[in-house]
């Protein structure tokens, strides 16, 4: 789990790094708190189980381990947060397999 600032009203998070999600990943409750800015899209995004579900699509300022850049967040129930590969990948994070770290 890595720490995550995001959001105008920023807050830290505890967040599931996962390489095999593209965007990050929050719940509602969550994204209201953040007061994140809410884009005009949705995106159809497929689950682990293949269920393919549409989902509201927000940007905000990220930052992890010093790190900051934009990111994409969408929004679906999910009790634990998640670290997609766009936003690694935005602020320069590389997964390491061999000790599961970014």
């Amino acid at each position: 789990m890595l720490p995550f600032m995001v959001g105008k009203n920023s807050k830290v998070i505890k967040m599931l790094a996962n390489t095999d999600s593209t965007y990050i990943i929050l719940n509602l409750k969550i994204i209201r708190k953040l007061d994140l800015i809410k884009t005009p899209y949705s995106i159809e995004l497929t689950l682990a189980d293949k269920r393919k579900v549409k989902t509201k699509l927000y940007l905000a300022e990220v930052e992890v381990k010093g790190r900051k850049g934009p990111a994409f967040i969408t929004e679906l129930n999910t009790p634990t947060p998640i670290l997609g590969a766009y936003a690694l990948e935005t602020l320069g994070f590389k997964a390491n397999p061999k000790n599961r770290k970014t």
